[in-house]
């Protein structure tokens, strides 16, 4: 802990890194009093009725997560990065299908190409979300939260081109964080949200809860626990040996060294999470915007409430799914083994070249596993702990207090510990670069 402070003192004092500090924490003052600009027309009345009732649990905590905390307002950024987001798993999932777009990412340029072209799919994703959104929230509460949507052309557009626009501002707001600040800015600017809205989420637990002895308890010990697992799982590195053959110019003798590669357990970090709470809510998003019917209401019961079997199940197989395939994507990007080979390393008993490639791959998927189950057991915690607390509790009603016990033990967690170790290591390595020495082994 004193080496930690000892860094940040150091990064305070040092001009450029405290430039970065100053830029990220600003713009996330200027993201959070976004947050608070209430769309056009909104009903707030109906709209804090709805955060106020149950039925509002499930798919607003998740785009509340999303967004920063920007849908309990329903402010211009009440998209938040979601479309940014959706728009980059579905240009990650055209990789593989789509040949001319897996070569352009190896080509020089490549990747500002796919970024530009994310951006402009953003643009229409987020579009369909201001209508879905609207359409869900007018469901859950009973009555359109803004009055004259839909027969109302005018305010209607202005609704969709106010939270478009909200969209990408927020987008830009964390390029920005990315280029000048300090971290991952999507991430932070989640990491933001989670912060902010988690001492309100700790009253409510305490307060709602029908049990709040037991609860506070049961969020302590999980919160503990998970901490310490995810620290755990986050930092476990799996360590293959490589020998360089040495090599001999004129009087010098070159190689020789034993080295590892370092294959994490979960090498992929939070992004599955974030990916996985982005699609979970797409099916009560889809069924907003068609007409309702008894198919609709039963997307919108299950993922926009987040109830039942159905619910935790699909979540927990996309988190492990996304765990699976983005590390797969992850290690096929690095090449490791062409570059072992023309580097004159090589694996000690196993042959260069494609051999090398397998044993990679083979490794890496059998030490994901572990990291993959585990991402989704946390993912679905909150599942786990209601049915626990209807099991010790069956006359009262523990769903919204089990969630609330969770708000810092699930995912959010996860997102939490991954975003600053992240940030954490940045700021090691401009340290290290300036002959300061590390603080995170």
């Amino acid at each position: 802990m004193r080496d930690i402070l000892e860094a940040l003192r150091n990064a305070w004092r040092l001009p450029d890194l405290r430039t970065k500090l100053l830029i990220t924490f600003i713009i996330l003052v200027v993201y959070q009093f976004a947050t608070h600009i209430p769309v056009v027309g909104v009903d707030r009345a109906t709209l804090s009725q709805l955060f106020a009732s149950q039925a509002g649990g499930g798919i607003l905590q998740t785009l509340n997560l999303l967004s920063g905390g920007a849908v309990s307002n329903f402010s211009v950024l009440a998209n938040g990065v979601y479309p940014y987001i959706t728009a980059s798993i579905i240009i990650q999932l055209l990789g593989p299908i789509w040949p001319a777009l897996e070569a352009m990412q190896r080509e020089p340029g490549g990747r500002e190409k796919i970024q530009r072209y994310t951006y402009y799919l953003a643009i229409p994703m987020a579009m369909l979300q201001s209508v879905a959104q609207v359409n869900i929230f007018g469901a859950l509460a009973g009555s359109q939260i803004i009055p004259g949507w839909g027969s109302d052309w005018l305010l209607t557009f202005a609704v969709m081109a106010t939270m478009t626009a909200g969209t990408m501002f927020a987008i830009w707001l964390g390029e920005l964080i990315t280029e000048q600040g300090i971290g991952n800015g999507v991430s932070i600017i989640i990491f933001s949200g989670i912060v902010a809205r988690a001492p309100g989420n700790v009253a409510s637990l305490l307060t709602n809860s029908p049990q709040p002895l037991f609860s506070i308890i049961v969020f302590i010990v999980i919160l503990l626990i998970s901490l310490v697992a995810i620290v755990i799982i986050q930092e476990g590195v799996r360590r293959i040996p490589v020998q360089y053959g040495k090599r001999v110019r004129g009087r010098r003798q070159y190689g020789g060294a034993t080295t590892h590669i370092p294959l994490k357990v979960n090498a992929v970090g939070m992004i599955p999470l974030i990916f996985a709470q982005s699609i979970i809510t797409l099916p009560a998003i889809l069924a907003g915007v068609f007409p309702k019917g008894p198919v609709g209401d039963w997307f919108i019961t299950t993922f926009g409430q987040n109830q039942g079997a159905g619910y935790w199940l699909t979540y927990f197989v996309l988190v492990v799914t996304f765990t699976f395939v983005y590390t797969e994507v992850m290690v096929g990007n690095q090449n490791l083994a062409d570059n072992l080979q023309r580097q004159g390393g090589f694996i000690p008993g196993i042959r260069p070249g494609k051999r090398t490639d397998e044993y990679i791959r083979t490794v890496t998927r059998r030490i994901t596993l572990v990291g993959a189950l585990f991402l989704g057991f946390v993912a679905i915690m909150p599942g786990i702990v209601d049915l626990v607390n209807r099991l010790i509790f069956p006359a009262e009603t523990t769903g919204n207090a089990g969630n609330a016990a969770l708000v810092l033990g699930g995912s959010a967690l996860i997102i939490v510990v991954g975003v600053v170790i992240d940030t954490m290591r940045q700021l090691e390595a401009q340290l290290m670069m300036r002959n300061y020495e590390g603080f995170m082994n």
